[in-house]
């Protein structure tokens, strides 16, 4: 698949986890200029736009001189927030279009290149990202999304919950090295025709139950392919991740923020 590709960076003020979090400062200054500035580095998108519902958020990118859109307060995931930017007049020449969630200050671009990547090979109507993983901690832990991938590269599943379960009576796969646990990136590339297909649907039965909206596009049969990529960091959901980011971002020395 060819043509250009659109980044848009949802950034919804209403978050649970972190209240106002794309606000939140990270070295006094707030969580959003840092992911805005990773993105608008990364050479693979043609375009790139900030897309959020708080008039705070607009004015925070008309400071730092980031494009923004203000979108509809009534989103129930990033992705329908997406869709909206796409959509408006200006935006729709964009055959391929990327969501990079705002609360990633760390992203890398290969990470949104492999997304795109998958994308592009014509094999998926979205492409995303996971990186292996076998800390029990973050098996374990709700805010870290995991996902189950076949052979093939499709995403199985996505769930808070550790996938796929290991039992005593397989631990020698395990052991072997050929069970793989993946935590999801918060990268997805879409062709437009597979975004405007996830938006037009209603968040669905297990959408709502694992408070996961790719869930939603597994149900409705679009295919998802997951890239496997190494080193990637851990977005901002808790104060405790916001300290840890902080502390990441102080001792990099190449970093975007000028």
């Amino acid at each position: 698949m060819t043509g250009q590709v659109l980044g848009i960076v949802p950034a919804r003020l209403g978050s649970t986890r972190l209240p106002r979090k794309p606000l939140h400062p990270l070295l006094g200054r707030p969580l959003i200029e840092w992911v805005w500035r990773r993105v608008a580095s990364m050479k693979i998108l043609d375009r790139a736009v900030v897309a959020t519902d708080s008039p705070e958020v607009v004015d925070v990118c008309h400071a730092i001189g980031a494009p923004v859109e203000l979108t509809s307060e009534d989103h129930v995931s990033g992705t329908d927030r997406v869709a909206e930017v796409a959509g408006r007049p200006g935006y729709t020449g964009y055959g391929l279009v990327v969501n990079i969630q705002g609360d990633e200050p760390l992203i890398e671009e290969e990470h949104v290149r492999s997304a795109i990547e998958l994308v592009r090979s014509g094999n998926w109507q979205v492409g995303t990202c996971a990186t292996p993983v076998q800390e029990a901690g973050v098996l374990e832990d709700p805010s870290m999304v995991k996902v189950a991938r076949a052979d093939s590269g499709r995403a199985l599943y996505f769930s808070r919950a550790r996938i796929p379960w290991a039992s005593e009576a397989t631990s020698h796969i395990q052991r072997a090295g050929s069970l793989n646990f993946l935590r999801h990136l918060g990268i997805y590339a879409y062709e437009r025709s597979a975004l405007e297909q996830w938006a037009s649907l209603a968040p669905s039965r297990l959408e709502q139950i694992e408070s996961l909206e790719q869930v939603r596009a597994l149900e409705a049969d679009l295919r998802i392919g997951v890239a496997i990529v190494e080193g990637a960091h851990e977005g901002v959901d808790t104060l405790l991740d916001a300290a840890r980011v902080e502390q990441q971002l102080s001792h990099l020395t190449h970093s975007t923020l000028v």
